[in-house]
């Protein structure tokens, strides 16, 4: 499934859990059963990679950066998630059985789809408001030296700023298709329209969950809010792009084949 979330509200803060951001939760509401649509907590991993738990006070907790085996993350989290309601409270959900063509996907259990996704700083909500044991305190801490720096960045969907090492980085997912997207980014890049301003630049892009995720590179020492003005721009100027109807010229053609040299397909 090229797209599996397609049809979800937020189909691009999906794609960023799932793909692009360290340590997130988000709520949605899930029919599942014969009982009353029920809470269910999206997290980016949960401890051990399991893809699922059951917190002791009941509730739901499942890891869309888990594996999956249908070759649709959507099906593979439904079942996940189905498999978790089963759970005796305060039980881990240690595998999923493959999912198959009468797997519901997410599409039809969630009842209210869109994504306020809450970016943490580390994994420390892994603890909830459980005791937490030695073997799990030990891995908050083991998972939060390895933790990317991540914010969130407002006025814009789905567009994140991290750190790595000295060098910081805006990843922000493009609601179109890939190739759509691409041929956009590409007018841009050959009218010198493709940056968020001096000292920044457009590295390339990833693949993922059939959407485009552009990543540029940004001054280390600003503060992240401070580029969500030139972003908002930019996003202007993409919009605008996507509207163009003409045949690539040749500088666009040019732009567009070094772009797709830097992508990255991420699964």
């Amino acid at each position: 499934m090229a797209r599996p979330f397609e049809g979800l509200a937020d189909e691009t803060e999906w794609v960023a859990m799932r793909e692009i951001v360290p340590s997130a939760t988000a709520t949605v509401t899930a029919a599942l059963g014969d009982g009353e649509p029920r809470p269910v907590t999206l997290a980016t991993v949960l401890p051990g990679a399991m893809p699922a738990l059951r917190r002791a006070d009941g509730e739901l907790l499942v890891a869309l950066q888990s594996r999956t085996s249908s070759g649709d993350a959507s099906r593979d989290l439904a079942s996940a998630l189905l498999a978790a309601a089963e759970l005796e409270p305060g039980s881990p959900l240690a595998g999923v059985r493959p999912a198959v063509a009468t797997t519901p996907r997410l599409q039809e259990l969630l009842v209210e789809q869109g994504l306020d996704v809450h970016v943490h700083e580390d994994f420390s909500f892994w603890v909830g408001q459980d005791a937490a044991s030695a073997e799990v305190s030990a891995a908050v801490e083991e998972t939060n030296e390895a933790a990317v720096p991540t914010v969130k960045l407002d006025g814009l969907p789905s567009a994140y700023w991290c750190q790595m090492g000295e060098r910081a980085y805006i990843r922000w997912v493009l609601a179109e298709d890939e190739d759509e997207a691409t041929v956009a980014l590409a007018r841009l890049q050959a009218a010198g329209a493709h940056t968020l301003g001096d000292g920044t630049s457009l590295l390339g892009a990833f693949r993922a969950a059939g959407l485009l995720v552009p990543v540029f590179e940004v001054n280390a020492g600003t503060d992240p809010a401070d580029h969500a003005p030139a972003l908002v721009e930019m996003a202007r100027r993409y919009a605008d792009a996507l509207t163009v109807d003409a045949t690539l010229s040749a500088d666009e053609r040019r732009a567009r084949d070094g772009l797709v040299s830097r992508q990255v397909t991420l699964r």
